[in-house]
């Protein structure tokens, strides 16, 4: 039997992340040391005080579906968080909790994209949002900040020639995944006015908001004026908590996108998992020591790693939050072909800067220990690799 398949689904081509940490699982498999560098989620428990939530819940009985948008306790605790960050447009009804953030985009683009609508990408830009796109038939456009040391700033310009009014969707990821730059005020101030200038939607996906260094701050970009009812605001628990495998996140919206958001979620994953929201009203509320412990740690591998990198004359651009950064790896040459070597010659997992639309770069999570920090570029320097 000869299957035929849609062609939104062909269009699309498997996570590169994914493939890159089965590869890493195998030669495991076979017995090999993997410094695994490739993996997009924190290398910490998940807090015993989330975890006893849990468990707690599961006690009382809370196992059966839920409100399809989520439970009002959570959605009331999220309204707080919102309304710390200075997004006080949002109440209640503008949100809706998924399993995941990434069910959330999902979402987001189902319900806004059309075939051949505009979805604007600044590069590098987290591989599934090419994906989400493509899959809802949208179009692309893609803005490269590699120059400006990933910072948005300097590239303004270029997003002005970019976008049009012809422009459906811009996702704004800050702090950002793969490079973990955090845009500045200006920078979004940038954005916003070309947003109202050519009337276009805004993703603001904030999953590492919690997670800055240097006293930085990530501006949330629905509080800017004139972004209010124009900007939908993503966010979730799988980074900040170290709750990945949990399957939480939400997004806050206009009242009437959540409207329409609702059907493909009521249609789709019917509601996100009853005790897993009860743990999530946990961590917003009781988890701050936690966080901060995380955050610290991930400053200090931050700090650790490039200096490791200076030492054999690899610049990086700073990371000012989320905790990946990106070295140029083969700026004349093909960094799938070194992140093929760096985990075959030196089993050392990283993942291909062309995957997130930046050629030449690798990514590199120091979601791992100093020693197998210390490990993977003493490896890689032993093969020639940096």
């Amino acid at each position: 039997m000869t299957m035929d398949f849609a062609s939104r689904v062909e269009r699309v081509e498997p996570s590169a992340t994914l493939a890159i940490s089965n590869k890493a699982a195998e030669l495991e498999a076979e017995g090999k040391d993997v410094v695994d560098l490739s993996v997009g989620e924190p290398d910490f428990d998940t807090p015993e005080n989330i975890k006893q939530a849990a468990k707690d819940a599961l006690d009382a009985g809370h196992t059966g579906y839920t409100p399809s948008n989520g439970i009002p306790e959570l959605k009331e605790a999220l309204v707080e968080k919102l309304h710390d960050d200075g997004l006080t447009q949002y109440g209640t009804e503008n949100l809706i909790v998924t399993p995941g953030g990434k069910q959330a985009l999902y979402e987001i683009f189902q319900t806004l994209i059309d075939d051949g609508d505009e979805v604007a990408l600044l590069d590098p830009a987290w591989v599934s949002y090419e994906a989400m796109a493509k899959l809802a038939g949208g179009s692309l456009t893609r803005v490269d900040t590699a120059a400006h040391d990933f910072q948005l700033a300097g590239a303004l310009d270029d997003l002005a020639d970019a976008v049009s009014d012809d422009t459906e969707l811009l996702v704004v990821n800050s702090p950002g995944n793969p490079h973990g730059a955090v845009y500045s005020d200006a920078a979004l101030e940038g954005v916003r006015d070309l947003a109202v200038e050519h009337d276009i939607t805004v993703i603001s996906d904030e999953i590492y908001k919690e997670i800055t260094y240097d006293g930085v701050e990530a501006t949330s970009l629905g509080t800017l004026d004139g972004m209010e009812d124009r900007t939908i605001t993503l966010n979730g628990f799988s980074k900040a908590y170290s709750m990945t495998g949990w399957r939480l996140g939400y997004f806050a919206a206009p009242e009437e996108l959540v409207s329409q958001a609702g059907k493909v979620h009521s249609h789709s994953v019917s509601c996100a998992v009853n005790f897993v929201q009860h743990a999530g009203i946990e961590a917003l509320t009781n988890t701050d020591e936690a966080v901060e412990e995380m955050r610290q740690a991930f400053a200090e591998r931050r700090e650790f790693l490039i200096g490791l990198f200076e030492e054999h004359g690899v610049h990086v651009p700073e990371p000012q939050g989320a905790f990946y950064m990106m070295p140029e790896v083969a700026p004349d040459g093909d960094d799938t072909e070194w992140c093929d070597a760096a985990i075959s010659d030196a089993q050392v997992a990283t993942v291909p800067g062309s995957a997130f639309g930046t050629p030449g770069y690798a990514r590199i999570s120091y979601a791992n220990s100093k020693e197998r920090l210390q490990e993977a570029v003493d490896r890689l320097a032993e093969h020639d690799l940096i």
